[in-house]
């Protein structure tokens, strides 16, 4: 849900104002270099990747993994959708975070398998799995939380969440409520200064907090890792109150047969695969508790 920030400027520190000004264009907090790539031609290479390894013959799992991979090493930062204005469809494959790495991989996997690959088609699937029942009508139809997000995107088909099938009931453990971190924290969300936005806001985490919602707490997982399969969607529940899910990030079994986390981290690091097991990265962060796994449906 926390979508950190960072801004590496020290290759700017040497040159004078002039010439920074001249090179880069300052967005808000943000510093983007003049001859970037735009995402609609980061789009396409995307594209033009998958083509050339005939990404589309294989199942979605592997195309997201594929995908997921062709992002290593793109920069992480944090609030990547938050533009002035009202609501609109941000588009953002220069910088990620965790949520928007995984969406958009997801997002380009399915447009590979249904063989639809301008950028328009691009973006249409992105507003499909972002936005609730993939319409934009100001913020709170924003899926914010993971667990609203993946029913949402559940209940149109685009993908089905497993925890409960994979580790099975006894095993499982439901995520406490109620879940309301936003509207706990309201001077966090600018959005959220307006009263009709932040009622709305109150009346979604409402909802998502009458359902059932269940992780594997991480202290199990070291059992039950081998059936989860590559290309799944990771949810990382937290103990953080009102809070589902803290990080999100895609399972990738390396050759060896174990599973790790592919991820775009936190500030100052770049979107990798975790060095340590999904189990041992766990075990590692305090605030963790556990995971929900969700598997991407093929398109129809």
């Amino acid at each position: 849900m926390n979508r950190r920030h960072f801004i590496n400027r020290s290759a700017m520190i040497a040159l004078s104002p002039a010439i920074s000004f001249l090179l880069n264009k300052s967005y808000g907090s943000s510093l983007v270099p003049l001859f970037e790539e735009t995402d609609e031609a980061l789009c396409g290479k995307k594209f033009k990747f998958a083509l050339a390894n005939r990404l589309e013959d294989k199942p979605i799992a592997e195309v997201i993994v594929g995908i997921g991979r062709s992002f290593i090493g793109t920069e992480y930062t944090e609030h990547p959708l938050e533009e002035a204005g009202p609501e609109h469809l941000v588009v953002n494959l220069r910088r990620l975070d965790c949520v928007t790495f995984y969406e958009n991989s997801l997002a380009i996997a399915r447009c590979i398998k249904m063989k639809k690959t301008t950028y328009n088609d691009y973006k249409a699937q992105l507003q499909l799995i972002r936005y609730r029942s993939g319409v934009i009508n100001g913020y709170p139809s924003r899926l914010h939380y993971t667990t609203d997000y993946w029913f949402d995107d559940e209940e149109r088909g685009i993908l089905k969440v497993v925890t409960k099938e994979l580790f099975g009931e006894k095993n499982i453990q439901r995520i406490p409520t109620p879940i309301n971190f936003m509207s706990a924290h309201r001077g966090l969300y600018k959005q959220l200064a307006d009263d009709n936005t932040f009622a709305a806001i109150k009346t979604c985490e409402e909802e998502l907090s009458k359902r059932e919602m269940f992780f594997l707490p991480k202290g199990n997982l070291h059992m039950y890792a081998d059936s989860i399969k590559s290309g799944s969607l990771i949810g990382i529940t937290t103990n953080v109150a009102g809070l589902d899910i803290s990080h999100t990030g895609i399972a990738v079994r390396m050759d060896d047969g174990s599973l790790h986390l592919m991820h775009a981290p936190d500030v100052g690091e770049n979107v990798q695969v975790t060095k340590a097991t999904l189990q041992d990265y766990l075990a590692r962060n305090p605030r963790q508790t556990g995971i929900i796994v969700a598997e991407a449906l093929e398109p129809k």
